[in-house]
């Protein structure tokens, strides 16, 4: 099974390259522009043990907002084109993340229909770096619509760094697990047949 992917997304605030093999060893190449959310990313495959490459060039002169939302476009349909027709996945996945004084939890369903529940604590530090954590949300809401993934995601803490790191983790824990082949289960896991 040959579980990768390649997209380029072009706009006139962006241009995004994402690479993304599923069954990886973690192994990163990340470079926005944001240096925050650079290491986000490499969390992400890192605990996902997700072999991605991202490139992106974007208006950062006026904020991250274009470049954070296009890469999570760009990422989700990578992730939607490498699952293929989902064949053999395990389809559901959970993980619990603690960091220090924060959890996170995240459940996710393949399920080709795109839907978000996100709880974080709302008087976070805006800036962490250059990165606007009200970014973390609007990420995983534009990586589930192009992935056509369900997420639920909550975090509690306190450091704002550590909520949306825990964030990351937790996500690219039940991605892993999500998307992990079922040997007990070779077909689509849907009594549809398609997901």
């Amino acid at each position: 099974m040959n579980r990768t992917s390649r997209v380029e997304r072009e706009t006139k605030e962006t241009k995004i390259l994402v690479e993304l093999g599923l069954d990886g060893t973690g192994t990163s190449t990340v470079r926005t522009g944001v240096p925050f959310f650079d290491h986000m990313l490499a969390q992400l495959a890192k605990h996902g043990l997700l072999d991605l490459t991202v490139h992106a060039e974007g208006d950062t002169e006026i904020d991250a907002h274009h470049t954070v939302e296009d890469t999570a476009l760009a990422l989700g349909q990578a992730l939607r084109e490498a699952l293929g027709d989902k064949a053999g996945i395990t389809r559901f996945g959970d993980a619990v993340v603690p960091l220090d004084e924060t959890l996170a939890r995240a459940a996710v369903d393949l399920s080709g229909r795109p839907y978000l529940v996100h709880h974080e604590p709302e008087h976070m530090a805006p800036l962490i770096g250059t990165y606007d954590t009200t970014l973390t949300r609007h990420f995983f809401e534009s990586l589930t619509a192009a992935a056509g993934i369900c997420l639920h995601l909550s975090a509690a803490g306190r450091n704002p760094h550590h909520l949306v790191e825990a964030q990351f983790k937790a996500v690219a824990r039940a991605l892993r697990a999500a998307a992990a082949p079922d040997p007990r289960a070779p077909g689509v896991p849907s009594t549809k047949g398609v997901l």
